[in-house]
């Protein structure tokens, strides 16, 4: 029984001590002093026990005396033994040396403890050396094994580190029993020599061997419980240490501006983030109230920020903007969270938590403003014109009017000088009109592009909107200077009143938009209220713009060719492709009125491409059929001038149809050529592939003369409306005469269009213009009508020469 009692010691000493060991290197300073001594006397008097109990276990049949010196240096070899092994494996990070060191001076004490116990006992003692030398091997191998198990097992402190410390203590109390009972078994006695040297204290056997194993059981358990307690304290410590780590790295880190008030409503803490939104140092805000802050908040802010933060004291958390004003300078928009702080059901202060959004403040209110803001110009865009519609008609108003108006031949400056000059004169149209309302209650608003519309008070009547729209007129026909020209530029307005005119936003702005396309028909630059008749008219506009793009997919349209003659000697040199419409139940449709249509909607490349293709292809059947082989001429649109490779997308069509270049003359306009830098290239690209260039209705436009010394330009055309009255008025036949003699010196080539009379050819041959076309001698003919009339007629006369 005592054999087991020694061994349940020792199983207890071992575990106490594994449990022990991790408590010792966590702990720092005095504390782990204290932990050593305690754990060293622990274990030591709990290996003593076991070895003492063990001794009182073997019964020799005669009473055995003890010397109490020799039993008193016995504990202190255990304890001393245990500091050091505790003292080394009880580092925060022992080397394999020390843990070796550790080892061995465990095994010297307790191999120490074990024979000093053993001399003690005054009886005649004799030992076996070799199972003396194999209980120290015991030793040693039982010490290393503990300090290996200390080290290995020091930080399990869950469940399973339970059950592993338990399974490690009852390896070692059996190695620790093993080598004291192997000493034991070592020795050989005397009893004889026990009774002669009895001098010393004889103790009792019959229950003194239970008092001591029952006490160091006691002991140890006390002090399993005593670490145990420790251990939780110290968790619950460090838990609190972490936590509070935690929260004052948030705090003193934390991007938003943090402070801390108690219910006086004094600054108890803050962060870096809070000094640096204020601009207020931390010796100033240090020891102040929040009242101190008060100044600083936006003046309109003061009050209500003052009472989010009395209802946050009450127990309310709050969420709201304010603003200050740094201390710096400049206005800081914030967001801020008031958090009241309640311990034990009470509240004893409040968290104060800003965060700065000055800039998402301000990228927010730009977008509102660009919502309902024209970016380029800063005007109101449709949707506020939308929204203030709403708002007159919503609220009853008695009348009030709008004007659409667009800005012509603003689609010839875009596409000529680009977007950067084209935002460049809206943004001075939209200064000319506000110019024109200052003082007047009307809202100017940009639809888009160059559509502009006016949103007028109830008090304008009709005569009041007229003398708006003249005014309007009169600024935007002042020349625009751009990239070192000006530029003539017209305005096309039209007028609707509200209620008589539409009794909603969309059919209000549909009836001014129509009177405003009927000024752009009339020639422009004007303005028009609407009527009834209009809309009548515009409704005949848009099944026009259905049935011309039908025309195009039912092959509808056609060719007439207008003969080019030489007036020496009335040969044909060329016809001009004219595009005709045969409509199924309308006729035939006038170029003039579908081709604008093709050019608001954007038809017109389509509608070009087609009639490059089939002039192309007709002439190379001329060809073919026996010539003459002169050229056709083809108006170009500005949209096709200015597509991206104009010149491979003409010499496609070439090669489609077999046409040589040589044969194919393109005929621009003055409005093609307002960049020069752009139009040269282009021009270039085309005379380089030896396609001929023509300058149509050449003297109307506003461009210069000295694009005629930059670009390729072969032929110079003149307008017609020089022709018509050549021989009554003077100026047209100095004007053509002039035009005349200027491409002879240029070594250009010029033809004239528009002769009917007799007159009017005389008046140009005397002047030495060779090459006309007019109706004097060929209007327009479709192809079988100009291949009878003149193409037939001269190849007989080639034949019979």
């Amino acid at each position: 029984m005592l054999v087991w009692f020694s061994y349940a010691v020792a199983v207890v000493a071992a575990y106490t001590v594994l449990d022990l060991v991790g408590r010792i290197s966590t702990a720092k300073g005095a504390s782990r002093w204290g932990w050593l001594l305690f754990g060293a006397a622990a274990m030591g008097l709990g290996i003593w026990s076991m070895h003492f109990v063990g001794m009182l276990a073997f019964s020799l049949g005669v009473p055995v005396a003890y010397d109490l010196v020799k039993v008193v240096l016995s504990v202190a070899a255990a304890i001393a033994a245990s500091f050091a092994g505790l003292f080394a494996v009880g580092r925060s990070r022992p080397s394999a040396p020390r843990l070796l060191a550790g080892g061995l001076l465990l095994a010297t004490g307790i191999s120490a403890m074990h024979y000093t116990g053993m001399a003690a006992m005054q009886i005649g003692i004799a030992y076996d050396p070799p199972l003396l030398v194999c209980s120290v091997l015991i030793a040693v191998a039982a010490s290393l094994a503990a300090m290996w198990l200390a080290f290995y097992l020091r930080r399990g402190g869950e469940r399973s580190g339970v059950w592993k410390k338990l399974g490690a203590s009852l390896i070692m109390g059996a190695a620790v029993a093993g080598m004291h009972y192997t000493g034991m078994h070592a020795a050989r006695f005397d009893p004889a020599a026990a009774s002669l040297a009895a001098r010393g204290l004889v103790l009792d056997r019959t229950f003194l061997p239970y008092v001591i194993a029952v006490g160091t059981l006691f002991t140890l358990g006390l002090s399993l419980f005593g670490i145990y307690v420790s251990n939780r304290l110290s968790r619950q410590h460090s838990e609190l240490r972490q936590n509070e780590h935690w929260y004052k790295s948030l705090f003193d880190n934390n991007q938003d501006a943090i402070v801390s008030i108690d219910t006086a409503h004094r600054i108890t803490g803050f962060n870096a983030a809070a000094a640096e939104v204020t601009g207020l140092s931390g010796e100033w805000l240090r020891g102040r109230t929040i009242e101190d802050l008060l100044p600083y908040i936006a003046e309109e802010e003061r009050e209500r920020t003052r009472e989010q933060f009395r209802r946050s004291l009450a127990g309310e958390a709050q969420s709201y903007q304010t603003a200050i004003v740094h201390r710096g300078g400049g206005r800081i928009e914030l967001s801020v969270v008031n958090v009241p702080v309640v311990q034990d059901g009470g509240i004893v202060g409040s968290y104060i938590i800003a965060k700065d959004v000055t800039e998402e403040k301000a990228a927010k209110e730009k977008i509102q403003y660009l919502a309902f803001h024209d970016e380029l110009t800063g005007l109101p865009n449709r949707r506020m014109l939308n929204r203030s519609l709403a708002e007159l008609i919503d609220g009853r108003a008695e009348r009030f009017s709008v004007m659409v108006m667009d800005m012509d031949r603003f689609k010839l400056i875009n596409d000529s000088l680009g977007h950067t000059y084209g935002d460049q004169f809206l943004q001075e149209v939209s200064k000319r009109i506000l110019a024109c309302l200052d003082g007047e209650q009307a809202t100017l608003a940009r639809m888009g592009g160059d559509e502009f519309t006016l949103l007028c008070d109830g008090r304008y009547g009709k005569d009041e909107a007229e003398r708006f729209a003249k005014r309007i007129i009169a600024a935007v026909g002042v020349p625009f200077h751009l990239k070192e020209n000006d530029f003539y530029v017209t305005a096309s307005i039209g007028i609707a009143f509200y209620p008589q005119d539409g009794e909603d936003a969309v059919q209000l702005l549909k009836n001014a938009d129509t009177a405003m396309y009927q000024v752009k028909k009339n020639g422009k630059n004007g303005f028009q209220f609407y009527t009834g008749e209009l809309n009548a008219q515009l409704q005949h506009k848009i099944e026009l713009e259905v049935e011309l793009r039908q025309a195009l997919a039912r092959e509808q349209l056609y060719l007439d060719h207008q003969p080019q003659i030489r007036t020496g000697d009335g040969q044909l040199i060329g016809v001009e492709a004219l595009v005709r419409w045969l409509h199924p139940s309308r006729g035939v449709v006038s170029p003039g009125v579908f081709i604008p249509i093709a050019e608001e909607t954007g038809l017109i490349h389509e509608l070009g491409t087609w009639v490059l293709r089939e002039a192309c292809r007709q002439m190379k059947r001329w060809h073919e059929a026996g010539g003459p082989l002169i050229a056709v001429s083809v108006n170009l649109s500005t949209q096709q001038f200015h597509q991206p490779n104009l010149a491979q997308y003409i010499m496609n069509i070439l090669e489609e149809t077999g046409l040589a270049p040589q044969f194919l003359e393109l005929e621009i306009t003055e409005s093609m050529m307002m960049d020069a830098s752009v139009s040269i290239g282009i021009l270039n690209e085309l005379t380089d592939y030896g396609i001929r260039i023509s300058l149509d209705d050449f003297g109307t436009g506003y461009s210069s003369l000295s694009y005629l010394k930059l670009l390729p330009i072969h032929k110079l055309k003149i307008d017609r409306s020089f022709i018509r009255d050549i021989t009554e008025n003077r100026n047209d036949k100095a004007i053509v005469a002039t035009i005349i003699a200027m491409a002879h010196h240029l070594n250009m080539d010029v033809i004239a269009e528009g002769i009917e009379t007799k007159e009017q050819l005389d008046i140009l041959t005397d002047n030495d213009c060779e090459k006309i076309q007019g109706y004097y001698y060929s209007r327009p003919l479709p192809a079988a009508e100009v291949e009878q009339t003149f193409f037939a007629p001269m190849r007989s006369a080639a034949l019979q020469r």
